[in-house]
Protein backbone atom coordinates (compact mmCIF):
# COMPACT_ATOMS: atom_id res chain seq x y z
CA UNK A 1 0.00 0.00 0.00
CA UNK A 2 1.58 3.75 -0.86
CA UNK A 3 0.86 6.19 1.56
CA UNK A 4 1.22 10.17 0.32
CA UNK A 5 1.62 12.26 3.21
CA UNK A 6 1.77 16.39 2.94
CA UNK A 7 1.46 18.69 5.49
CA UNK A 8 0.98 22.11 6.02
CA UNK A 9 -0.50 23.52 3.46
CA UNK A 10 -1.06 27.10 5.11
CA UNK A 11 -3.63 28.34 2.23
CA UNK A 12 -4.00 32.02 2.77
CA UNK A 13 -1.37 34.82 2.19
CA UNK A 14 1.79 32.71 2.31
CA UNK A 15 0.41 29.75 0.19
CA UNK A 16 2.32 29.13 -2.92
CA UNK A 17 0.38 27.64 -5.47
CA UNK A 18 2.07 27.15 -8.06
CA UNK A 19 4.35 25.12 -6.08
CA UNK A 20 0.92 23.05 -4.25
CA UNK A 21 0.04 22.47 -8.01
CA UNK A 22 3.58 21.17 -9.15
CA UNK A 23 3.23 18.60 -5.89
CA UNK A 24 -0.40 17.72 -6.81
CA UNK A 25 0.56 16.78 -10.31
CA UNK A 26 3.55 14.60 -9.25
CA UNK A 27 1.10 12.91 -6.68
CA UNK A 28 -1.04 12.15 -8.70
CA UNK A 29 1.54 10.13 -10.88
CA UNK A 30 2.02 8.37 -7.64
CA UNK A 31 -1.47 6.80 -7.64
CA UNK A 32 -1.59 6.32 -3.94
CA UNK A 33 -3.89 4.47 -2.17
CA UNK A 34 -3.96 6.64 0.79
CA UNK A 35 -3.42 10.80 1.02
CA UNK A 36 -2.80 11.74 4.72
CA UNK A 37 -2.72 15.40 5.44
CA UNK A 38 -1.55 16.60 8.73
CA UNK A 39 -3.02 19.59 9.50
CA UNK A 40 -2.53 23.68 8.59
CA UNK A 41 -4.52 23.51 5.81
CA UNK A 42 -5.36 27.35 6.47
CA UNK A 43 -3.21 29.94 7.83
CA UNK A 44 -6.04 32.06 9.74
CA UNK A 45 -8.91 29.35 9.78
CA UNK A 46 -11.12 31.40 7.41
CA UNK A 47 -14.24 30.86 5.62
CA UNK A 48 -12.11 31.94 1.63
CA UNK A 49 -8.86 29.76 3.12
CA UNK A 50 -11.00 26.74 3.70
CA UNK A 51 -12.71 26.83 0.49
CA UNK A 52 -9.27 27.36 -1.43
CA UNK A 53 -8.36 24.34 1.20
CA UNK A 54 -10.85 21.95 -0.20
CA UNK A 55 -10.31 23.24 -3.80
CA UNK A 56 -6.78 22.09 -3.10
CA UNK A 57 -6.82 19.03 -1.59
CA UNK A 58 -8.92 18.00 -4.13
CA UNK A 59 -6.89 18.46 -7.18
CA UNK A 60 -5.24 15.30 -5.64
CA UNK A 61 -6.83 12.48 -6.97
CA UNK A 62 -6.76 9.38 -3.82
CA UNK A 63 -10.03 7.47 -2.75
CA UNK A 64 -9.02 7.65 0.40
CA UNK A 65 -8.14 10.87 2.50
CA UNK A 66 -7.13 10.91 6.03
CA UNK A 67 -7.08 14.71 7.00
CA UNK A 68 -6.31 16.24 10.26
CA UNK A 69 -6.62 20.02 11.91
CA UNK A 70 -3.75 21.90 12.90
CA UNK A 71 -3.97 24.82 15.50
CA UNK A 72 -3.49 27.45 12.43
CA UNK A 73 -7.17 25.88 11.18
CA UNK A 74 -8.89 26.34 14.36
CA UNK A 75 -8.34 29.65 14.82
CA UNK A 76 -10.86 31.89 14.49
CA UNK A 77 -13.45 29.37 15.42
CA UNK A 78 -11.89 27.69 12.61
CA UNK A 79 -13.01 24.03 14.17
CA UNK A 80 -16.40 25.03 13.34
CA UNK A 81 -15.72 25.17 9.39
CA UNK A 82 -13.04 22.47 9.64
CA UNK A 83 -16.06 19.44 10.12
CA UNK A 84 -18.06 21.32 7.34
CA UNK A 85 -15.29 21.39 5.03
CA UNK A 86 -13.55 17.84 5.82
CA UNK A 87 -15.52 15.52 7.54
CA UNK A 88 -13.47 12.16 7.71
CA UNK A 89 -13.73 9.24 9.45
CA UNK A 90 -11.66 8.62 12.70
CA UNK A 91 -10.70 5.86 11.83
CA UNK A 92 -10.05 3.97 8.36
CA UNK A 93 -8.77 0.52 7.39
CA UNK A 94 -6.65 -0.43 4.08
CA UNK A 95 -5.93 -3.53 3.09
CA UNK A 96 -3.93 -4.61 6.06
CA UNK A 97 -3.83 -1.02 7.55
CA UNK A 98 -5.77 0.74 10.13
CA UNK A 99 -5.29 4.42 9.79
CA UNK A 100 -6.31 6.38 13.01
CA UNK A 101 -6.55 10.06 13.94
CA UNK A 102 -6.10 11.93 16.59
CA UNK A 103 -6.61 15.61 17.20
CA UNK A 104 -4.21 17.63 18.63
CA UNK A 105 -5.35 20.94 18.05
CA UNK A 106 -7.71 23.35 20.02
CA UNK A 107 -9.28 26.28 19.70
CA UNK A 108 -7.14 29.58 19.34
CA UNK A 109 -3.90 27.63 21.23
CA UNK A 110 -0.80 26.74 18.93
CA UNK A 111 0.20 24.26 21.47
CA UNK A 112 -1.50 20.60 20.92
CA UNK A 113 -3.38 18.48 23.55
CA UNK A 114 -4.34 14.82 23.13
CA UNK A 115 -6.13 14.28 26.23
CA UNK A 116 -6.58 11.58 28.93
CA UNK A 117 -10.06 10.25 27.04
CA UNK A 118 -8.29 10.18 23.79
CA UNK A 119 -5.17 8.26 24.61
CA UNK A 120 -7.67 5.41 26.46
CA UNK A 121 -9.98 5.27 23.34
CA UNK A 122 -6.79 5.05 20.75
CA UNK A 123 -5.86 2.32 23.65
CA UNK A 124 -8.65 0.60 23.28
CA UNK A 125 -9.16 1.26 19.49
CA UNK A 126 -6.17 -0.45 18.28
CA UNK A 127 -6.00 -3.20 20.76
CA UNK A 128 -9.32 -4.66 18.03
CA UNK A 129 -6.64 -5.12 15.63
CA UNK A 130 -3.87 -7.68 15.51
CA UNK A 131 -0.73 -8.73 12.73
CA UNK A 132 -1.97 -5.39 11.08
CA UNK A 133 -0.06 -2.21 10.44
CA UNK A 134 -1.03 0.30 13.10
CA UNK A 135 -0.75 3.95 11.67
CA UNK A 136 -2.05 7.37 14.05
CA UNK A 137 -1.98 10.31 12.47
CA UNK A 138 -1.66 13.80 14.31
CA UNK A 139 -0.69 17.33 13.96
CA UNK A 140 1.97 18.11 16.57
CA UNK A 141 4.88 16.51 16.85
CA UNK A 142 5.85 14.30 20.55
CA UNK A 143 9.21 14.84 20.38
CA UNK A 144 11.27 18.09 19.66
CA UNK A 145 12.24 18.58 16.33
CA UNK A 146 15.96 20.00 15.36
CA UNK A 147 16.19 23.00 13.62
CA UNK A 148 12.86 24.92 14.33
CA UNK A 149 13.90 26.79 17.48
CA UNK A 150 12.70 27.17 20.77
CA UNK A 151 9.92 25.02 21.44
CA UNK A 152 6.81 26.64 22.80
CA UNK A 153 4.40 24.64 21.16
CA UNK A 154 4.80 21.07 22.03
CA UNK A 155 1.80 18.67 22.84
CA UNK A 156 1.21 19.37 26.26
CA UNK A 157 0.68 15.93 27.14
CA UNK A 158 3.48 14.08 25.03
CA UNK A 159 4.84 11.49 27.85
CA UNK A 160 1.44 10.12 28.27
CA UNK A 161 0.41 10.00 24.59
CA UNK A 162 3.76 8.46 23.65
CA UNK A 163 3.53 5.94 26.50
CA UNK A 164 0.13 4.96 24.94
CA UNK A 165 0.85 4.83 21.62
CA UNK A 166 3.54 2.36 22.33
CA UNK A 167 0.96 -0.05 24.64
CA UNK A 168 -1.24 -0.12 21.15
CA UNK A 169 2.19 -1.05 19.41
CA UNK A 170 1.86 2.03 16.33
CA UNK A 171 3.88 1.12 13.58
CA UNK A 172 4.10 4.69 12.43
CA UNK A 173 2.95 8.36 13.73
CA UNK A 174 2.78 10.60 11.30
CA UNK A 175 2.65 14.61 12.02
CA UNK A 176 3.74 18.10 10.57
CA UNK A 177 3.77 21.23 12.12
CA UNK A 178 7.47 22.21 12.47
CA UNK A 179 7.73 22.74 9.09
CA UNK A 180 10.79 20.26 8.95
CA UNK A 181 11.25 16.63 7.86
CA UNK A 182 12.73 14.14 10.03
CA UNK A 183 12.05 10.88 11.54
CA UNK A 184 12.45 9.60 14.92
CA UNK A 185 12.50 5.74 15.78
CA UNK A 186 11.18 4.87 19.48
CA UNK A 187 11.49 1.31 20.14
CA UNK A 188 9.49 0.08 16.93
CA UNK A 189 7.67 2.93 16.45
CA UNK A 190 9.03 4.75 13.89
CA UNK A 191 7.60 8.69 14.11
CA UNK A 192 7.90 10.42 10.93
CA UNK A 193 7.17 14.39 9.96
CA UNK A 194 6.59 15.92 7.12
CA UNK A 195 8.02 19.27 5.72
CA UNK A 196 5.73 22.43 4.62
CA UNK A 197 3.90 21.44 1.25
CA UNK A 198 3.23 24.73 -0.01
CA UNK A 199 4.10 27.49 2.99
CA UNK A 200 6.96 29.65 2.13
CA UNK A 201 7.39 29.64 5.82
CA UNK A 202 10.02 27.12 5.68
CA UNK A 203 12.22 25.75 8.55
CA UNK A 204 15.78 24.31 8.87
CA UNK A 205 14.62 22.51 5.62
CA UNK A 206 14.83 25.03 2.40
CA UNK A 207 12.89 23.01 -0.10
CA UNK A 208 8.94 22.19 -0.37
CA UNK A 209 8.45 18.51 -0.12
CA UNK A 210 6.23 15.73 0.79
CA UNK A 211 7.01 12.00 2.30
CA UNK A 212 6.11 8.55 0.35
CA UNK A 213 5.81 5.49 2.73
CA UNK A 214 5.51 2.07 1.14
CA UNK A 215 3.73 0.13 3.60
CA UNK A 216 3.53 -4.00 3.30
CA UNK A 217 3.57 -6.89 5.60
CA UNK A 218 5.85 -6.10 8.53
CA UNK A 219 8.02 -3.66 6.88
CA UNK A 220 7.15 0.29 6.40
CA UNK A 221 9.78 2.23 4.00
CA UNK A 222 9.65 5.95 3.79
CA UNK A 223 11.43 8.26 1.55
CA UNK A 224 10.80 12.23 1.14
CA UNK A 225 10.22 14.06 -2.19
CA UNK A 226 11.08 17.32 -2.79
CA UNK A 227 8.76 18.81 -4.97
CA UNK A 228 9.84 18.99 -8.39
CA UNK A 229 13.14 17.43 -7.25
CA UNK A 230 14.69 14.04 -6.28
CA UNK A 231 14.29 11.66 -3.59
CA UNK A 232 15.97 11.56 -0.42
CA UNK A 233 15.92 8.80 2.14
CA UNK A 234 14.75 9.74 5.81
CA UNK A 235 18.48 8.12 6.63
CA UNK A 236 20.38 11.03 4.68
CA UNK A 237 17.80 13.66 6.18
CA UNK A 238 18.68 12.87 9.43
CA UNK A 239 22.46 12.77 9.07
CA UNK A 240 22.20 15.89 7.21
CA UNK A 241 23.58 13.85 4.12
CA UNK A 242 21.49 15.96 1.77
CA UNK A 243 21.79 18.36 -1.44
CA UNK A 244 19.10 20.34 -1.84
CA UNK A 245 18.51 22.54 -4.64
CA UNK A 246 20.13 26.07 -4.83
CA UNK A 247 18.86 28.73 -1.97
CA UNK A 248 18.13 32.04 -3.20
CA UNK A 249 17.61 35.02 -0.48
Amino acid sequence: MLIVHISDIHCGPEFQRNIFEAAADEINGLRPDVLVVTGDLTENGLLAQYRLAREAIGAIKCRKKVICSGNHDYRSTGYLLFKRFFPSEQVVKVGDCVLTIVSTARPERNDGEVGHRQVVWLEHTLARYRRITKVVAMHHHLIQVPDTGPDNIPVVDAGDTLRGILEAHVDLVLAGHRHRPWRWNLRDTQIIHAGTLSSERLRGFYAHSYNIIQVSRGSIQAKLKIVGGKYLSFDDVVKGRVSLPPFRP
